[in-house]
């Protein structure tokens, strides 16, 4: 039988190894993104805030009544961002906000007109309240601390008497100044 060698120069040998680390280092690069695209679960890129549309609350939706004209709906809910004119008698309001740190948001409430007429209000069933809008987008953490300003009765009792001091004199202390007078008589 006979046996064969293969003989590899040492500068390919090290050229191999350098090409199969930098393959297997960048397979690895996949495997540190998590699921919300943060690297290593705590970097994450800076995404810019998007809003479009305008915000519609349940308490602004209520205002609007059968009946109003479109000037009186356009004062209560803004001007709309959809007017299309093959449908002139339909208003589209659409809202979307993509936020780093909450979960993208999209509503959508369409108004019908008759003539100049409010005829219906579609969607509005699915609105939140202003309350609940703002705690959906906000992303401030509470500390983790929190400190109380106020004190208690007992530290209160605590705290010091302060020294009483003499009343203050009727007569100004310093030097006393004579000043030319700013006219002449």
């Amino acid at each position: 039988m006979r046996s064969f060698r293969i003989r590899v120069q040492p500068a390919r040998a090290s050229t191999l190894a350098l090409l199969a680390l930098a393959v297997t280092g960048l397979s690895g690069c996949n495997s540190l993104l998590s699921s919300d695209n943060s690297l290593l679960g705590f970097i994450t890129p800076y995404r810019i805030e998007v809003v479009q549309g305008n915000v519609l609350t349940k308490e602004q939706v209520a205002l609007v009544k059968p009946g109003q004209s479109r000037t009186q709906v356009r004062d209560i809910l803004g001007s709309p961002l959809l007017t299309d004119t093959f449908h002139a008698d339909r208003w589209d309001y659409v809202f979307t906000i993509r936020r780093q740190g909450t979960e993208p948001q999209q509503r959508q409430v369409v108004v019908r007109f008759d003539g100049d007429t409010l005829k219906s209000v579609e969607g509005a069933d699915a609105l939140p309240a202003e309350r609940d809008f703002v705690a959906s987008i906000d992303t401030e953490k509470p500390p983790r601390n929190p400190r109380s300003l106020a004190m208690t009765p007992e530290e209160i009792k605590a705290l010091p008497v302060p020294a009483k001091t003499a009343p203050a004199a009727s007569a100004p202390e310093g030097p006393v100044r004579a000043y030319p007078p700013l006219e002449r008589t």
